[in-house]
């Protein structure tokens, strides 16, 4: 019934509300993993300095305090309390938001709490009190660094810090004698506190303000960016995640120098194509959108794995059954995009990746359809670029590119199981004027003359038909390649148990995600690709 149905404003609070969910989990995520920082650099801190103690009072032991085995036990607590909140809790478990601010109150009192009593403990050294006061202003610091607060957060956490040395100042000032008059004792390390406070309350505040804008400008919509993966002709891909789902996501972003009407038109032609396939072995679309700033971008499936040019470079030329096997799937894949009028153009090792899925080992995922043409007999084509990979491009696409069938697809696949399998380009070259022309005229060597490797010679034979320069001389469809292909499986060279046993190797190498990643999804370089002709993605760069 109507009546039963949640008022409008029920439904915009109810969504608002579940973004502030979401925020708040990030904030509080980033809180523990900064106050875990914040631990690490503190630890190691009052490590060095109970280190330096112990030296410099056997070197001087003249001037060592009387009380100084009870500084050491109190700096010992210290370091264990700060080690079992360090390692036990803010590594270990999810701390709520309430409990890490506590953590970070706490860290300060008992900081201040620490150095005041070894201020007040070391009378005898008139300098340990200044010497205490040093670090706790370096501690002050660290955390304002370290930490994202608000100014106010910061200036109690400072105070919190300061109170204890200013308490043990004064007993010092009624107790002792020191170089000082007790007021202005008292008074110089008041002002020294209240400064270091008053600095860090302001550098808080425009840190805290900057993360904001930041956190701000790494939003598209629902999607948070975590960090780029890859960069090509038109456009930046970034991991992401979905702000409410968690789930992570490939954001494809039009760099806004190339947001051109060719390449925005080229942009949203990619989404609305790749948004209309279905099958597993297509890259899966989720959204599409213009951020406020005029970015474009859609979201895609993150995929975690490697991509075929790396995984030839990597680990070699592929058993042949594994071959077949990664070849069936983009068979697949560009049957489905064949039926709804689709040609890729793009086909490459780079752009096809190779990951896990739902627990299926050795799936193969085709992406980037940047350059994909609809076949559609209202609209020719009447372009005479060539576009695409010189490596892995069809005769026809050189000679007349108007003319450019699904055929074209499978000459590049061809292209692509001949680089799987013997680890060398079809056609080598120093130009890419030349190798065009060999795609034209040269006959491919047979992939068995080529390597050491036993290939079937239904595939050798599967492959070469693939490379033939007629289009009509290939096998008619890509699921008639995909039934030749199963014809040539021997059934013994590549079993599910080799593929789990190869990613579980692969995933204890802890290979590095960063820009050129194998992992990443890739985007193509239309510019770059005519200057490089195998193009094959940088080596990944540690952040």
């Amino acid at each position: 019934m109507l009546g039963d149905a949640p008022a409008p404003r029920t439904l915009i609070t109810s969504r608002l509300a579940l973004q502030g969910q979401a925020h708040d989990e990030e904030s509080r995520a980033f809180l523990q993993s900064r106050l875990t920082v914040l631990s690490k650099l503190m630890f190691w801190s009052f490590v060095v300095l109970l280190g330096g103690m112990v030296a410099l009072y056997r070197q001087y032991p003249s001037i060592e305090p009387g009380d100084n085995d009870s500084i050491y036990a109190i700096g010992a607590a210290g370091v264990l309390v700060l080690a079992i909140i360090w390692r036990g809790f803010l590594v270990r478990r999810q701390l709520r938001l309430e409990a890490l601010i506590a953590i970070d109150l706490f860290y300060a009192t008992a900081t201040g709490s620490i150095f005041g009593a070894a201020s007040y403990l070391a009378w005898e050294l008139r300098s340990s009190a200044f010497a205490n006061l040093l670090w706790s202003c370096f501690m002050v610091f660290l955390r304002c660094i370290v930490v994202p607060s608000t100014g106010f957060r910061t200036a109690i956490a400072g105070a919190l810090t300061f109170v204890p040395i200013l308490v043990a100042a004064v007993g010092l000032a009624l107790t002792t004698t020191q170089e000082l008059p007790p007021l202005a004792y008292v008074s110089s390390a008041a002002i020294i506190s209240s400064v270091v406070v008053l600095l860090a309350t302001i550098g808080s505040r425009i840190l805290y303000g900057l993360r904001k804008q930041v956190s701000a400008a790494m939003r598209l919509g629902q999607y948070t960016i975590d960090r780029k993966i890859g960069e090509g002709g038109n456009g930046t891909v970034y991991r992401a995640h979905h702000a409410m789902l968690r789930r992570p996501t490939a954001i494809k972003l039009i760099q806004p120098d190339k947001a051109g009407a060719e390449n925005v038109d080229r942009f949203e032609r990619e989404v609305q194509h790749m948004s209309q396939l279905t099958h597993w072995n297509n890259v899966a679309v989720y959204d599409y959108g213009r951020s406020p700033e005029g970015y474009f971008y859609y979201a895609m499936e993150y995929l975690d794995g490697i991509d075929l040019e790396n995984l030839v470079v990597d680990f070699g030329p592929q058993p042949a059954d594994r071959v077949v096997e990664i070849l069936v799937q983009v068979c697949s894949a560009l049957s489905e995009a064949h039926r709804r009028g689709i040609i890729h153009r793009d086909i490459k090792p780079a752009n096809i990746l190779l990951c896990e899925r739902g627990d299926v080992p050795d799936v193969a995922k085709v992406v980037d359809y940047g350059l994909a043409k609809v076949v559609d007999s209202r609209v020719g084509d009447t372009s005479r670029s060539i576009l695409g990979t010189p490596a892995y491009i069809s005769p026809e696409a050189v000679t007349d590119p108007t003319t450019m069938s699904p055929a074209a697809d499978l000459y590049a696949l061809g292209a692509v199981g001949y680089f799987l399998l013997t680890g060398r380009r079809v056609f080598e070259a120093k130009t890419n004027v030349d190798l065009c022309v060999q795609h034209v005229t040269a006959t491919p060597k047979p992939p068995s003359t080529v390597t050491t490797r036993k290939i079937p010679p239904a595939l050798e034979e599967a492959i070469l038909r693939c490379l033939a320069k007629k289009p009509a001389d290939r096998p008619e469809s890509a699921a008639v390649l995909a039934t030749l292909l199963r014809a040539a499986a021997t059934g013994t060279g590549w079993s599910e148990d080799d593929a789990r046993r190869w990613w579980a190797d692969f995933r204890r190498q802890d290979r590095p995600l960063g820009p050129g990643a194998s992992t990443q999804t890739i985007t193509v370089d239309i510019e770059a690709r005519l200057e490089d002709p195998y193009e094959r993605p940088s080596r990944p760069e540690l952040n």
